[in-house]
């Protein structure tokens, strides 16, 4: 196969995908022409064509296309695009097409990779290893499940001699990477329109770990067994690596650190959540066994501002609280209304969740209710499709879920009449939820609640 920098035209169908956008700004960034079809008009493509790639929205093969010389030019797609007439013209004409993880993977082949795997929490941890990266002024490239909000991208580039990656698990993309460091967060039972079980999708990421040259360079969550020696971390209990002494102050959360050989008291950050004080305890561990002194990284941490949509919150002046969130499988959802609960006992919640997929909703239904039933009030906004098709899921909608939550109040709403539906409700903390398009009520929300 060709060497990446044998080509200067890199097309994108799919372009305003969160991982797909992160290649399309690493080629931009490399002085190609990059250019990219999408069906949805979002705040990411806007920006991207701020950034001078040339994107299009409807399905149809323009001048541009028909002007590509295939020799120069490689088709990067993503699994969850299907049929397309842009991608069956590339196809039929010869053009080089590969799927966005083969292509993620190549670049990782020439780098010091340090790829952060796990069905929840890899985000907020490859985004902070990038983060500390930074700190420590390293030569570095970071391809991001998510907009950190510390450089508001989801892509940085800082060199190419390591290279920062969010390792998905979804169609087994992870295994096309060539990781060097790695750490392995949670193994949760997920994707399961693509691994079947529980069992297959945990040989997915041992398959994974068996990547990883070195055991001292594999990071795994206590508790997960892989198969092979690794490196483990903890909160709370004993690990090769722990975190522990947690304490709430304010809004910031102090914590120490424990190696193998000392203890590093007082870390500070901002974060909530003990599951985010795990992703911080696996991330100072990898920078700390690549050479980066726990000054710059105690540094890194105090000033980490978190991804967006991970626990973005808002504050106002009337006393009330907004939390946006990505949150899309139960354990997410646990981890952030835990949070909620935790910093916010006695206030009332109002919580607007849209599932994502009919699959994950038919998989986890009971999951789902039985977190969403810690909610004082509930709109559950109609399922986000996004690759499926809903008459393959005949029964599997929002009210079949809503029917299993025993929370008193509830209801079922579209996108469109939710933000008038929140805007009637009482109230202290609002949690607008979901990884499909409810992030486009943030903006009306937030606007409202300053009034």
């Amino acid at each position: 196969m060709k060497p990446l920098t044998s080509y200067q035209n890199f097309y994108f169908v799919g372009i305003g995908g969160i991982g797909m956008s992160a290649l399309a700004r690493y080629f931009e960034a490399s002085n190609n022409n990059v250019l990219g079809y999408d069906k949805t008009v979002t705040k990411l493509t806007n920006i991207l064509v701020s950034e001078g790639i040339d994107i299009v929205f409807e399905d149809v093969i323009n001048d541009k296309i028909q002007n590509l010389d295939k020799e120069n030019t490689l088709v990067i797609y993503t699994p969850a695009i299907k049929n397309l007439d842009i991608l069956n013209y590339f196809n039929d004409n010869g053009f080089t097409v590969l799927k966005r993880a083969k292509v993620l993977g190549m670049i990782t082949e020439n780098t010091n990779c340090i790829a952060i795997a796990g069905t929840h929490g890899k985000t907020t941890t490859s985004s902070l290893v990038a983060h500390l990266c930074k700190e420590a002024n390293l030569p570095f490239s970071c391809f991001l499940g998510g907009i950190a909000e510390n450089f508001k991208s989801n892509f940085l580039f800082n060199g190419n001699e390591i290279s920062v990656v969010e390792a998905d698990e979804y169609d087994r993309s992870f295994l096309n990477l060539s990781p060097n460091w790695a750490a392995i967060t949670s193994i949760d039972a997920d994707h399961l329109d693509i691994y079947g079980d529980k069992e297959t999708i945990e040989q997915g990421f041992r398959d994974f770990a068996d990547l990883v040259p070195e055991s001292v360079q594999l990071f795994v969550r206590k508790g997960i067994q892989i198969g092979r020696e690794a490196k483990t971390y903890a909160v709370n209990e004993e690990a090769d690596f722990y975190s522990d002494n947690i304490r709430e102050i304010g809004d910031k959360i102090y914590f120490d650190f424990h190696t193998p050989n000392e203890e590093v008291d007082n870390f500070v950050w901002e974060i909530p959540g003990i599951h985010n004080v795990e992703n911080a305890t696996v991330a100072i561990a990898i920078l700390n066994n690549l050479g980066v002194h726990f000054e710059t990284l105690k540094n890194g941490i105090s000033n980490f501002k978190g991804i967006k949509r991970r626990y973005t919150k808002h504050n106002f002046d009337s006393g009330k609280i907004y939390i946006d969130d990505y949150a899309h499988h139960p354990t997410e959802l646990n981890a952030v209304i835990g949070s909620i609960k935790t910093f916010y006992p006695h206030q009332k919640l109002l919580v607007v969740f849209q599932p994502h997929l009919f699959s994950r909703t038919r998989d986890f239904a009971d999951g789902f209710a039985e977190s969403l039933d810690k909610a004082d009030e509930l709109i559950l906004l109609d399922i986000y499709p996004a690759r499926e098709l809903q008459e393959n899921f005949e029964g599997i909608t929002s009210k079949w879920l809503l029917e299993k939550i025993k929370l008193e109040k509830k209801e079922v709403s579209n996108l469109d009449e939710a933000f008038n539906k929140i805007k009637e409700k009482d109230f202290d903390v609002l949690l607008t939820v979901g990884a499909g398009n409810i992030d486009t009520l943030s903006d009306g929300i937030v606007e409202w609640l300053k009034l």
